[in-house]
């Protein structure tokens, strides 16, 4: 497939994601109240089309804006997050479907119309296209904390997903030289191998050997945790764990409830006994830390992540450099409801299972630039979280498959419980 066939493909699959996802919202639920953690769903799409008007119909055609008086509005870094909620700010659903489908086929068409497309025009279709996967997994996270019906496409509850009968064990990573991040792109050939300013420049990192769990920690590993009333002890919180704790009281994870004496979860608008086989989602970087604390475990640092899922040869995706997008949970195939030892065909070299898809994965890292960082043409992309976020891997049920790669760095708050993110152990260092 042409890098042409290829952006025109995504497009029109991330262009039916984002609309599925919105279509079917009662305007009741199109209006829904102010949460710190997602945006109105009218915004995402008005933001999403924003990005592709702002980089490629006026900065790359130099098209005229087509509703200039809107930009402050769609711009995320010009209105404050509570402001998206005020009365008669964000327009109403109909005419920001028609300036998003309005830019969406001009997009298109200035794409197709074309009998080749140059380097930067291809990296900025990629770039906005990921723009949009982001947004189209925060509406899918919408979903979930609002309490809304799962995305028409999802399997979620109902999995059928291959598992193996391997019990958690750890693998061994022996220890080496390997390669972390993308290398710088050559002039005049960004879109060769997609990244974003926080994955370079690529480097070189000597590592000890370390031992790192196989699986994702399940829903069964951290009912332990839950069951020995570790929520309330403090030998196992840190100071910022304490903290966060006072703030965000609990005796279990989000969207737990324990009923006539067993465990239920939330998953969008369902309630759901506890499968001890699924892996552990919507917790925060101190949860998973006291978790780590309680079972004399800990959690991998990004580089030690980064090699157990790409090996000595750095490769892009855990079983290659090419995706198969079905050895994985992505694109709420399942949405966090197939087993940790589901995708054995997936495996990384050294035998980790779904370190792409299922769950984002906390780190022990702070979100930091890379030696020899250069802001990239989007400069709020990775700067505004650098030194306050944790950094986080490989994707989750929500993921598009487009967006994510064993090298891609994903920013998260440690106090944040809401997305789709979980973690792996490893042994301690001795």
């Amino acid at each position: 497939m042409s890098s042409q066939e290829e952006l025109l493909s995504n497009i029109d699959r991330v262009d039916q994601r984002m609309l599925s996802l919105i279509e079917d919202l009662s305007e009741e639920q199109l209006a829904i109240p102010y949460e710190r953690g997602i945006n109105p769903p009218i915004w995402e799409l008005g933001h999403s089309a924003f990005f592709y008007e702002y980089f490629l119909l006026r900065g790359f055609y130099n098209q005229a804006p087509i509703a200039p008086e809107l930009d402050d509005m769609w711009d995320s870094f010009v209105i404050p997050h509570e402001e998206r909620w005020s009365p008669g700010v964000v327009p109403g659903f109909e005419s920001t479907l028609s300036y998003y489908r309005d830019v969406i086929d001009q997009t298109r068409e200035h794409l197709a119309s074309k009998t080749e497309l140059t380097d930067e025009e291809v990296y900025l279709g990629q770039y906005v296209i990921a723009h949009q996967c982001m947004h189209v997994e925060s509406l899918v996270w919408c979903r979930q904390t609002s309490g809304f019906q799962a995305p028409v496409y999802s399997r979620s509850g109902n999995s059928g997903a291959p598992a193996t009968t391997t019990p958690t064990e750890d693998v061994e990573v022996p220890a080496g030289t390997y390669f972390i991040g993308v290398p710088a792109p050559a002039e005049g050939r960004k879109s060769d191998n997609f990244s974003f300013d926080n994955e370079r420049p690529g480097f070189e990192i000597e590592l000890p050997d370390f031992r790192i769990s196989s699986t994702l920690v399940s829903l069964g590993d951290f009912l332990a945790f839950v069951e020995d009333d570790a929520y309330t002890r403090e030998e196992f919180w840190s100071f910022g764990g304490a903290y966060w704790l006072r703030n965000n009281p609990r005796t279990a994870p989000a969207y737990w409830e324990k009923r006539d004496g067993e465990w239920w979860i939330r998953r969008f608008d369902q309630w759901e006994k506890i499968d001890p086989t699924l892996p552990l989602l919507h917790i925060s970087y101190w949860e998973a830390e006291a978790y780590c604390n309680w079972a004399g475990r800990r959690l991998p640092s990004e580089f030690e992540w980064e090699a157990a899922a790409r090996g000595a040869e750095a490769l892009k995706f855990p079983t290659g450099n090419f995706m198969t997008a079905g050895d994985y949970d992505l694109d709420c195939r399942f949405a966090g409801t197939a087993p940790v030892t589901a995708f054995p065909e997936s495996a990384s070299p050294f035998g980790c299972l779904q370190m792409i898809g299922s769950a984002w994965e906390w780190t022990s890292n702070q979100y930091l630039p890379f030696d020899g960082f250069c802001v990239d043409m989007y400069a709020y992309m990775s700067t505004l979280q650098f030194a306050t976020h944790n950094t986080c891997k490989g994707g989750s049920g929500a993921t598009d498959p487009s967006l994510i790669r064993n090298s891609y760095r994903q920013a998260y708050h440690p106090d944040r419980s809401d997305v789709f993110v979980g973690f792996r152990t490893c042994a301690p260092v001795i």
